[in-house]
């Protein structure tokens, strides 16, 4: 018999019940292992002096007031952007009525899509009547800021036939060719001015030639006083 075969013979065999029996150890041995340790930590405040458990929850005590303070500090800081945020939406919105309503009031400059309709009166037979058709036309197909030559027309805007020929917006003599800036759906607009009968076709009919150019942006410069 071999050296080999010798050792064999004399390594220890576990059999299936030994280990089991070897994990149950095992696994005795580590739960005994974790109660020794829960229980350590149950001794160490059960073992601790009557001064040491009132050092303690004063520790403690101080932690949860500290963090209520810090949640009552990040509760107003909370509520104040909150107010921060409102009044600043509240100052963008009265900043955009006031600039809709200076617009809309004359006071203001605008810029948008639109015409630019040219009115060329070489007999000078254009009336007054025709340049208020033109603009209440212009009105009627959604125009919203108008500038008449040097005028910025508002609500009380009016014309008259001026003394010696030619027509006055306002109490301002407009000079010829008559021009008209117009913002609003430059399609719509230029629609509105061409249709059969209407306004183009009424001044062609006085001798006159109105030419619309739609335009992406018409800047109206001219303001009113008041």
């Amino acid at each position: 018999m071999s050296e080999a075969q010798r050792k064999g013979l004399l390594r220890p065999r576990l059999n299936r019940g030994q280990l089991i029996v070897a994990v149950l150890c095992a696994v005795l041995g580590f739960a005994v292992a974790a109660q020794m340790r829960s229980n350590d930590g149950d001794t160490k405040f059960a073992t601790a002096r009557q001064d040491e458990l009132v050092g303690i929850l004063g520790d403690l005590s101080q932690r949860s007031d500290r963090l209520r303070s810090d949640i009552r500090d990040l509760d107003g800081t909370k509520a104040g952007l909150e107010r921060d945020t409102q009044g600043q939406a509240a100052l963008v919105d009265a900043r955009r009525r006031a600039e809709t309503y200076g617009i809309l009031a004359g006071t203001l400059p605008a810029t948008g899509p639109g015409i630019d309709l040219s009115i060329n009166d070489p007999q000078g037979r254009v009336r007054a009547a025709s340049l208020l058709d033109t603009l209440e036309e212009l009105r009627d197909a959604g125009a919203e800021v108008v500038q008449v030559g040097d005028v910025r027309v508002a609500v009380s805007t009016y014309f008259s036939d001026a003394s010696g020929g030619g027509v006055m917006a306002d109490g301002h003599r407009l000079t010829r060719p008559y021009r008209f800036l117009a913002i609003g759906d430059p399609h719509t607009l230029a629609t509105a001015l061409n249709i059969p009968g209407g306004v183009l076709r009424t001044l062609h009919n006085s001798g006159a030639e109105g030419v619309v150019a739609q335009r992406q942006k018409i800047t109206i410069q001219a303001v009113r006083s008041s």
